[in-house]
């Protein structure tokens, strides 16, 4: 049975945005240079929110419940979240400037892709909007 849109009890939004980490402190410390984000707070011993504009967290975890044997989560190797910005140039210079682990040159003059400390495959976009 197809409920119709309008009646679905989930919303229309995405709550937040979960990124594996290994460390959460250095994860912490790492986004919050490279995004700007102030305040936030360490849930737990192993998540960290910050709220974002647009999504309304970010979310660091090293998601205790979702390791292997070994210990070990997988990461993204595909940019499964982007993140935008006004100046494709000035950002994609930040981060070199950063020692950020850049894939990409800046494509068709509106993306690059990046790893962060722990080897998530991300996106930097130009803002279209």
């Amino acid at each position: 049975m197809d409920l119709p849109i309008n009646k679905s009890p989930i919303k229309n939004r995405i709550g937040g945005v979960f990124i594996p980490v290994r460390d959460i402190e250095k994860a912490k410390k790492w986004y919050s240079k490279i995004l700007g984000l102030e305040g936030g707070e360490i849930y737990f011993g192993h998540l960290y929110t910050a709220s974002m504009e647009g999504t309304s967290e970010l979310i660091l975890d090293t998601m205790p419940k979702w390791k292997d044997e070994n210990g070990n989560i997988a990461n993204y190797q595909v940019p499964s979240i982007q993140f935008v910005t006004d100046d494709i140039h000035d950002s994609y210079q930040f981060m070199k400037e950063n020692h950020v682990e850049l894939l990409t040159e800046i494509e068709d003059d509106s993306y690059f892709v990046f790893k962060d400390l722990d080897g998530n495959v991300l996106m930097i976009c130009k803002d279209i909007s």
